[in-house]
């Protein structure tokens, strides 16, 4: 194996920078050049000017321009930013920020660098079930340790640690609360590559929200169908909130038209101005992680829901596989909306404690150079790309640009997300080996997120392997028969491994039946990183499952235990007994001069009078002469009939941009056809201006329909406070001047009843047993102010409640509640707090039906807290039964620190007394464990035993004990 290569760079530094005037023209004569490339009969190069469009008047791509920020870099010797790539509009944009641009050659600056320190090893979280308790685990054993490193430049690092990321996710999670988030609640996270994303994506979590990625927009030319994407998925999802940043927050304004459901837009600095979460809300591993959206139409997006556990036995099988550990260093550009970039990368080295350096996706497709030096100075040992990104690497890096390159840390790079080339693999692996890339580092893989990332993987140590099949036996019998050489009657396939452990894969027929060793068919699997189905999406969810098994939409074969992927079944073409794919014609197509390469659709369409499909071929082209056009189309029949030896039925040539894609750059097939099939190919895009007015006028009915929303809220508020003023103005003379207590719990019962109907808000009641007239303790969960009130309409007959001291030295609130046989219990006073305790106990043994709220306080956050022993003491010493009522609703109603009513319904539930076991301190504990688990499993909110709740001082200890 030839070494990594060693050739040290020119000693000389960057040649002086020119004049600003000279740096402006030399940015128009590069563009020029680019301009002249690739579409000479579109654009007059000449006409090139710092003032034009590069969108509207050069019509330069996402690709064309990050060829032409690569091109800039290697001519000025600088180091230009990401943003540029969707943020420039005019030369003139680049050539200031050429002129604004330190000197810096990226080669150099990361060789540079100090050798990375060595690492401690550190314990995976074996124990963890959610991704909470993975991260709780790190930030408490290993706090300091670095655990992202986000890629700012050549010479730059932000260190993000484990116990920063869990303090900061705390910050935001207490800023969701505040904003009324609920457990469950989804919330979506439209953010670039950055730290706001680590932290905002377990911030939701902590808040016990589903955190959905979506992505950020990236070119203002496209604006109007990605906020029509994004906004598809905010509305499958139901998202209650959208976490931004300040750049983008416009975008999200735009959304917030398009999404009725959003009710916040924050940035995590807005998020951090609230109170602190004390700790993460507790989850399961059954709980919901995630959901994450595949590509899909705008009408009909899925998104696949995968819980703690699924998660958590993929990171885990993945790792067993390429033996990861706490000593690996992981390298990713890859989008964190992505589940290959989110799960693969980020969330896998965040478990095995492996520091991941983690880039933008727009720095790789600046200058994909920087991802291999990346891996150079981080020492990187694991790393991961779809297969363009290994194209991109042999079709623009030149060896000069990675003079002294050294990629022989690297243990393991996967590739996957998308069809792997073998041709690509072999030649990426001839040109890098003397650069100490060797064969067996090279992983083919294979995965949904339909199983969280990863399905099938090869050992470790392996070179890729490749083989060729008769096309022929293939297409016709569905039996992938071995031929010995290339030719224009084998195809060939790479093997993406076997399955991950206690994951199964098999190949099934079109009637179901299982398939034996080299025959075609549907791929199926299942196993513990499957996901339960799409959200809200019950059709396409039923479509996922035969069974136990569920469809991967791929058809392969299986050798030796490998899977090899042949193609998408619903891109398959039938065409005269064949089966067709697609992904070889057009990468075929893409070859051809006058196509754009990533820019063709070859997709089936019906005729209806034949009833049998036709097989088309979208390409995207610049050319615009007639005779240029014909000749180009039959060069697409040629290439065809050699490669398939079958002619397209119908060549459709479109103007750049015109092809669909996903967000990873995927084509979109069924998207392509369907605007074929509507005759919209030929349709031009609108400007941005346009697009952006447009998007502002579909969302003046839903923001017209939220304001009406958000004022029938204030007059639904206001009018509950009326009639909260009109029941007091009753109720109130009625408990102070009646004379028997009889008459005062009746008039208060009644109030209260009274006042529920008036306000709209349905109180329902459900007993197991009737609650006793007398000699009872009653112990209800504390979510709300409404709670006296509901506990109130819900106990006829005399109660009396256990209140904090404080209301007794209030001249309203006291009389009333004297007068109703109230006990106050002083909370910072240990010896009165005694007295109280027994004054509240001789009560109890006076035959008085005594209503208890043993958490003592409640707050924003949903949750059942512990309870404080005093009720079940009291009730253990006389032997009286405890009475467990669950109250729910009333915190959606009325939320602590609100004054706003919103409009929903209470449930109550009166459960069957429960009778302590004896009289002592044990028997107390035993009981309030016995009551405080019936209520817990009814009222639909997570356990906050075991977590401090941070009360503002004016509400400690309200409501009893």
């Amino acid at each position: 194996m030839t070494s990594p290569a060693k050739q040290e760079p020119p000693e000389s530094e960057a040649s002086p920078r020119p004049p600003e005037e000279d740096v402006g023209a030399q940015v128009v004569d590069i563009v020029r050049a680019l301009v002249a490339e690739l579409h000479p009969t579109l654009v007059d190069a000449r006409r090139v000017r710092l003032d034009s469009d590069l969108d509207r008047d050069l019509a330069l791509d996402s690709l064309s321009r990050a060829e032409l920020l690569m091109r800039l870099g290697r001519h000025f010797k600088t180091e230009l930013p990401e943003g540029l790539l969707g943020g420039a509009r005019t030369p003139q944009d680049l050539a200031n920020a050429v002129a604004e641009a330190a000197p810096s050659l990226v080669q150099r600056l990361v060789r540079a660098q100090q050798e990375p320190p060595p690492l401690e090893a550190v314990q995976e979280p074996i124990e963890a079930e959610t991704l909470i308790e993975a991260l709780a685990s790190h930030a408490q054993r290993n706090g300091q340790r670095a655990h992202v490193l986000l890629w700012k430049g050549a010479d730059r690092r932000e260190s993000l640690t484990y116990g920063e990321l869990y303090r900061e996710a705390c910050a935001a999670a207490g800023g969701l609360i505040e904003r009324e988030i609920e457990a469950g609640d989804r919330v979506a996270i439209m953010l670039p590559t950055s730290r706001d994303f680590f932290v905002a994506f377990f911030g939701v979590l902590f808040a016990g929200a589903i955190p959905v990625p979506i992505y950020p927009p990236f070119r203002l030319a496209t604006i109007e169908d990605h906020l029509h994407r994004q906004a598809g998925i905010l509305n499958n999802a139901g998202a209650s909130a959208l976490i931004t940043n300040r750049e983008i927050r416009i975008v999200g304004g735009l959304l917030s038209g398009l999404a009725p459901c959003l009710r916040h837009i924050a940035t995590i600095a807005d998020l951090a101005k609230a109170a602190p979460l004390a700790a993460p809300l507790p989850a399961t591993s059954a709980s919901t992680a995630l959901i994450q959206y595949t590509s899909g139409s705008t009408g009909d997006p899925k998104g696949v829901v995968l819980s703690h556990g699924n998660l958590l036995a993929n990171i885990r099988a993945m790792g067993a596989v390429v033996k990861a550990t706490s000593a690996d260093r992981v390298v990713s550009w890859l989008p964190l909306y992505h589940d290959m970039g989110l799960i693969g990368c980020w969330l896998g080295s965040l478990y095995y404690g492996a520091p991941a350096l983690i880039m933008s996706p727009l720095s790789f497709l600046v200058d994909p150079a920087r991802w291999l030096w990346a891996i150079h100075g981080h020492k990187g040992t694991i790393s991961a790309a779809p297969n363009f990104a290994f194209e991109f690497c042999l079709k623009a890096i030149d060896d000069a640009a990675i003079s002294g390159l050294d990629l022989s840390s690297l243990r393991i790079v996967v590739n996957g997300a998308e069809p792997v080339s073998p041709a690509t693999l072999e030649r990426f692996v001839e040109k890098y080996a003397k650069f100490g890339f060797r064969p067996e580092m090279m992983a083919p893989v294979y995965g949904l997120a339909e199983n969280a990332v990863g399905l099938a993987f090869p050992p470790v140590g392996r070179s890729p392997l490749i083989e060729r099949v008769d096309r022929s036996a293939l297409d016709r019998e569905g039996v992938a028969r071995r031929v010995e050489k290339d030719g224009a009657k084998a195809v060939a396939f790479v093997a993406c491994g076997q399955p991950l452990p206690h994951n199964e894969i098999r190949v099934i027929d079109d009637h179901g039946r299982e398939l034996p060793e080299r025959h075609e068919g549907r791929l199926q699997f299942k196993g513990p990183s499957a996901t339960k189905g799409y959200f809200q999406n019950p059709e396409k969810s039923k479509a996922l499952f035969d069974g136990d098994w569920l469809e991967t939409g791929d058809r392969g074969y299986i050798a030796g235990g490998d899977i090899f992927i042949t193609g998408r079944i619903k891109d398959l073409i039938k065409r005269g007994g064949r089966n067709i794919y697609p992904q070889e014609l057009e990468e075929a197509v893409g070859l051809l001069e006058g196509v754009r390469k990533g820019c063709v659709a070859v997709f089936p369409s019906v005729d209806r009078r034949a009833g049998t499909e036709r097989l088309i071929v979208m390409a995207e082209t610049r050319v615009t002469e007639a005779s240029a056009r014909e000749a180009l189309r039959q060069a697409i029949v040629e290439k065809s009939q050699a490669v398939l030896d079958l002619a397209p039925d119908e060549i459709v040539l479109v103007a750049p941009h015109t092809a669909p894609k996903t967000s990873s750059g995927k084509i979109r097939r069924s998207a392509a056809r369907a605007m074929f099939e509507a005759g919209a190919l030929e349709g031009a895009r609108s400007s941005p201006t346009w697009q952006l007015l447009r998007l502002g006028l579909s969302g003046a009915g839903p923001r017209l329909r939220r304001a009406l929303s958000n004022l029938g809220a204030l007059i639904y508020g206001a009018y509950v406070w009326c009639g909260l003023l009109l029941t007091a103005a009753w109720v109130l003379p009625c408990v102070l001047l009646l004379p028997k207590p009889s008459w005062r719990h009746s008039a208060l019962h009644g109030g209260a009843r009274g006042f529920f109907r008036l306000s709209g808000m349905p109180l329902s009641v459900e007993e197991e047993a009737p609650l006793p007239e007398a000699n009872a303790i009653i112990v209800a969960n504390h979510s709300s102010y409404l709670d006296g009130a509901v506990m109130a309409a819900v106990c006829p007959g005399k109660i009396a409640f256990v209140a904090k001291e404080e209301l007794a030295r209030q001249p309203v609130a006291g009389a009333f509640l004297r007068r109703l046989g109230a006990i106050f219990v002083r909370r910072t006073d240990p010896a009165g707090g005694v007295a109280d305790a027994r004054a509240a106990l001789e009560l109890a043994r006076a035959g008085a039906r005594v209503v208890w709220f043993p958490e003592g306080t409640f707050s924003r956050m949903p949750g059942l807290m512990e309870f404080h022993v005093g009720a079940f003491l009291t009730a253990a010493q006389l032997g009286l039964p405890v009475i467990p009522v669950t109250i729910r609703g009333t915190r959606s109603i009325l939320r602590a620190d609100s004054w706003l009513p919103r409009r929903g319904a209470i449930r109550v539930h009166v459960g069957a007394p429960i009778a302590p076991t004896g009289g002592d301190f044990e028997a107390a504990l035993a009981l309030r464990q016995a009551v405080r688990a019936q209520i817990l499993a009814r009222c639909g909110e997570p356990d906050l035993a075991h977590e401090r709740v941070v009360v503002p001082p004016d509400r400690r200890d309200r409501g009893g004990e």
